[in-house]
């Protein structure tokens, strides 16, 4: 056994799916389990920005291996793939250096979508969730360009190798700006609709999602780190609207935005499947997968509009809308032997609270503090109870999985 191979191997992969986005605990589990196949004992400890590996050699001598994890995206058919090599390892356990081959070959073979693609992913992606929001068609496309303007700059931002923070306060500005600029010249009568629709792209959801399963699964510095970034995400994305919002103010006079049109289920529901298709696209969905999320995205909102009109409040629509994303995630991750996250970061996206967020921001520069502390409170409830969705389901699905595991070792 070359264990500086197997060392290799081990590390390299689970540095991989840590820079695809993968969850903490997918990134453990990966390089313990192939370590484990092997027969080496070993030792991992992950955070979000740096991954540790040490195994005993034959010798009884430690080895250990440490990665920096840099800014990584949200590629979620890359955690797709390797998690997959990760089982193909375990089964059939070849040589390391023909399991490193794999790895290569895995890694050179990763997909990703051509610039008018992901444009393209940006333009649905805002636009269906403008007109989610209470926007008219027009908002709708208003919202795309806004989106494909976002696209623009975070395309520039990764050559720059930018900081999370910047990157998205550098987007938030002009963004919001080319927003209230449209509402100033007639273009779009909801320009908060247009703001929000195109803001979603900046809403950290993966970061979010594997913020709550982190925790989940006791990786709590993971999880609170990544908790850090989404709030730091939030400021700068009200950083930048309100800034936005003051510029336009002095340009044009204070924007002003038309009624919110409150649309039947069948409109709001096929925006709703237009944006989360869009951003199927910008988390490199590829395949039938895309469609499911889609379709996963469409039916908890449907979960949602059936508990108001079942005549609960909206945290408790939320909560069991967070719910059933989280077990239509799990049920698909079983089906289609594809990760949870796959789907559960799409699925759960139309319940991410970007308009409460645009919206206390809103409140804030317009010095209306008592609403600012109302909307701002309600945004964080929903977070909040969204998370105890998740938190619930996936807790009982790896209590469930652990049982069957011990039921099956015990009948061995």
């Amino acid at each position: 056994m070359n264990y500086s191979l197997l060392l290799d191997l081990a590390t390299d992969l689970g540095y991989e799916l840590a820079m695809c986005g993968a969850e903490t605990f997918r990134v453990e589990e990966s390089i313990n389990r192939i370590l484990a196949a092997y027969g080496v004992q070993g030792e991992v400890f992950a955070i979000p920005n740096c991954l540790t590996v040490s195994i005993i050699d034959g010798d009884a001598q430690p080895m250990t291996r440490m990665r920096r994890i840099g800014y990584h995206g949200n590629d979620i058919d890359s955690v797709e793939r390797f998690s997959g090599l990760s089982r193909a390892i375990c089964n059939r356990k070849p040589d390391p250096q023909e399991a490193l081959d794999w790895l290569n070959q895995v890694r050179s073979g990763c997909r990703s979508y051509k610039l008018p693609m992901y444009l393209a992913g940006n333009f649905l992606g805002a636009a269906g969730f403008a007109v989610f929001y209470g926007g008219t068609l027009i908002d709708g496309l208003c919202a795309g360009i806004c989106g494909i303007l976002v696209g623009l700059i975070n395309k520039l931002m990764d050559e720059l190798k930018a900081n999370l923070f910047f990157r998205t306060l550098a987007a938030a500005f002009p963004m919001a700006l080319l927003a209230y600029a449209m509402g100033w010249l007639g273009l779009s009568g909801n320009p908060d609709s247009v703001t929000i629709g195109a803001l979603m792209i900046l809403v950290p959801g993966l970061l979010f999602t594997n913020a709550m399963r982190d925790i989940i699964f006791g990786d709590t510095n993971s999880g609170v780190n990544r908790i850090v970034q989404v709030l730091l995400v939030a400021v700068a994305i009200a950083c930048g609207t309100a800034a936005a919002w003051n510029t336009a103010s002095l340009l044009w006079g204070t924007p002003v935005s038309g009624q919110d049109i409150l649309y039947p289920f069948l409109i709001q529901g096929a925006a709703c499947l237009v944006g989360c298709f869009g951003f199927s696209i910008l988390f490199n969905i590829h395949g039938p997968g895309m469609l499911v999320c889609a379709l996963g995205g469409l039916l908890t909102w449907a979960a949602y509009t059936i508990c108001i009109t079942a005549g609960s409040d909206d945290l408790t629509a939320f909560f069991f809308a967070s719910v059933f994303a989280a077990t239509f995630s799990e049920a698909m991750a079983r089906i289609r032997k594809y990760p949870a996250i796959s789907y559960l970061v799409v699925s759960i996206f139309p319940l991410i609270p970007g308009a409460g967020v645009y919206y206390t921001m809103n409140y804030a520069v317009r010095g209306e503090m008592q609403l600012f502390a109302d909307k701002g409170m309600h945004t964080a409830a929903v977070a909040g109870i969204m998370a105890v969705g998740i938190l619930l389901v996936s807790t009982t699905v790896r209590l469930i999985t652990v049982w069957l595991q011990n039921r099956i070792k015990k009948d061995a």
